[in-house]
């Protein structure tokens, strides 16, 4: 945990902060959450991060829930709700101002362009949300090896991702990823 003098304050401007580039979705963010959470306030650990991390993808909801665990760790019932308004709604007060923008101006060639150019932005900010968390989260050669491994079989095939968390969760369960 840190020591800031009013950690709500702090956790509301993390997060709204981070909410304005979080192109794609939650998921894109992670590695600044990450970076900020454990290297910067010290909110966390980084077994602590991939724990939350879990946690959030585990239950049902939104992927924003991460958001919500972190504040909840950092200071809170009080903590969860300020981390999640503050990822939340700038964004959706930015996405009502644009959309509205867009709206007026749907003859025109640049909303497109725009748009096509999130695209491959979006796909390196979630590919960087995966490599950090295989950084926080793999701890043995073997761990990082099934991470590869589902990645390329992810990539490579259409296998269902079930089977991919369902030989994880039996390495896991026999003791071989720890």
């Amino acid at each position: 945990m840190s020591s800031d003098s009013n950690p709500l304050f702090a956790i509301a401007v993390t997060f709204a902060t981070m909410s304005l580039f979080a192109v794609g979705g939650v998921n894109s963010a992670i590695p600044e959450m990450h970076r900020v959470a454990v290297e910067v306030r010290h909110w966390l650990t980084d077994r602590q991060f991939a724990d939350v991390y879990a946690i959030s993808q585990l239950s049902p909801g939104p992927n924003v829930l991460i958001v919500t665990l972190i504040g909840y760790s950092v200071a809170g019932i009080a903590g969860a709700l300020v981390a999640t308004l503050a990822m939340c709604l700038p964004t959706a007060i930015l996405a009502l101002f644009v959309s509205r923008f867009l709206t007026r101006s749907s003859k025109a060639r640049w909303p497109a362009i725009l748009q096509a150019a999130l695209v491959p932005l979006s796909i390196g900010l979630m590919g960087a949300s995966g490599f950090i968390l295989a950084r926080t989260s793999d701890r043995t050669l073997v761990a990082a090896l099934v991470t590869v491994a589902a990645a390329v079989l992810a990539a490579m095939t259409r296998l269902n991702p079930f089977w991919m968390l369902f030989a994880g969760g039996f390495l896991g369960l026999a003791g071989l990823i720890g």
